[in-house]
């Protein structure tokens, strides 16, 4: 490509270059060739006659690496988690990087097809899409999590924190919820319940979802409420006073008579 030439302006994403390449190829294929006087698409046509049929079914390496579809509709690709359709939840799926985008195909009885395309994220931040995801009715009503264990109804029992961290949890992504839940459950015989579930309610508004998370808020709001908390002032400072220097150098002189001067 010239130095000269910018496709920014007019091509936003690689998909998007190759959609007008393949547009232009449709177009100079369809002229009349400058020495055969045909079109390139009605020699195509009686040259396939000639050549060997490539495989009714693709080579699935081009298609990338393959992944397992998640229950929450999703992949994870260098530790990012991309949305796809719904229907291919607990099936395999090859996933790609091409250009800047990420490429998701799935083969099935009528062959391979593209199922998704997200641009490329980074870890922490993934890339959900609604359409991936059956339609809702309520959709504030869905947002309520339902225990399907003995293990979630423990959990969700400790109050609406814990309901709404888990709703949180899993619209970020987070990793290893079971075992967070069962520490919260665990943290719940040791403290008050209320306050294990005020903890989880921080943690959801928070975003906090790594290891070791729920008990640092835990022993932050206990230590906040046993004691208010100190503020400097004349009664408290951490620096120090200058009470001490006023006897310094201040000696009294005491002359030949005993008298003080």
């Amino acid at each position: 490509m010239p130095t000269d030439a910018n496709l920014l302006e007019e091509y936003r994403t690689f998909g998007d270059l190759e959609a007008a390449c393949r547009g232009f190829c449709e177009q100079v294929n369809d002229r009349p060739h400058r020495e055969t006087r045909r079109r390139p698409t009605e020699a195509l046509a009686e040259e396939r006659t000639r050549l060997h049929p490539l495989p009714g079914q693709a080579f699935t390496v081009a298609f990338g690496t393959t992944r397992r579809v998640n229950w929450d509709c999703t992949i994870s690709v260098e530790g990012v988690r991309y949305s796809v359709p719904h229907r291919l939840v607990d099936t395999r799926v090859w996933a790609r990087f091409h250009g800047d985008e990420l490429v998701v195909t799935a083969v099935g009885e009528h062959g391979p097809a593209e199922v998704a395309r997200h641009p490329r994220s980074t870890p922490g931040t993934p890339v959900i899409r609604e359409e991936h995801y059956p339609p809702r009715e309520n959709k504030d009503g869905d947002r309520t999590p339902s225990a399907t264990s003995a293990e979630e109804a423990a959990f969700l029992a400790l109050g609406p924190g814990a309901a709404a961290w888990l709703v949180e949890a899993a619209a970020a992504g987070a990793r290893r919820i079971r075992p967070k839940m069962a520490e919260a459950v665990a943290l719940a015989k040791l403290h008050p319940a209320t306050e294990v579930d005020q903890a989880l309610g921080t943690a959801a508004i928070a975003g906090r979802f790594a290891e070791n998370d729920l008990i640092r808020i835990l022993t932050h709001q206990s230590g906040r409420d046993q004691a208010a908390p100190t503020r400097a002032g004349e009664a408290h400072s951490l620096q120090p006073g200058t009470s001490a220097w006023s006897n310094f150098g201040l000696t009294a002189a005491v002359g030949d008579e005993g008298e003080e001067l």
